[in-house]
Order: C-alpha cells, then sequence, then structure tokens
C-alpha cells in the first residue's frame, strides 16, 4: 500500500509539473501505471509484481490515450 501512496504521489507531482494541459496518452500513462502497480502488488505481491504491473499498466494506458488524442 505504501508503495502505491508513492507511485500516486510521484505520478500527481509529474502531471502537475506540465506547463500545459497533459494530453490524453500522457494521463493515460499515468492512470495506468498506478492502476498496474496496484494489481500487480494486489496479484503478484511484492517488488517485481508491482514494477510488472505499472509498466504493463503504462504501456496499455498510454496506447488509449493516443486513440483518444488521434480522435480530436
Amino acid at each position: 500500500m505504501k508503495k502505491l501512496l508513492i507511485a500516486t504521489t510521484v505520478a500527481l507531482i509529474t502531471l502537475a509539473g506540465c506547463g500545459t494541459n497533459p494530453s490524453n496518452a500522457q494521463i493515460g500513462t499515468a492512470t495506468g501505471a498506478v492502476i498496474g502497480g496496484a494489481a500487480g502488488n494486489a496479484l503478484g505481491g511484492g517488488t517485481l509484481g508491482t514494477v510488472g504491473g505499472a509498466a504493463a499498466g503504462a504501456l496499455i494506458g498510454n496506447e488509449i490515450g493516443k486513440r483518444q488524442d488521434q480522435k480530436r
């Protein structure tokens, strides 16, 4: 749970630091990483599960965000 809080905090700080509005791809990447990290920790446990889930979630979230950006 502590890792999820850290990941969420880092994602929020990263997004808050953007000078312009973030694209859907950026939002999707951050959201996917947080959700994937939480799911990986819950399913696999440990650092490897958390990091693997965050990486997979970030990739999936980025692709979904890119598709939403292309529709605009």
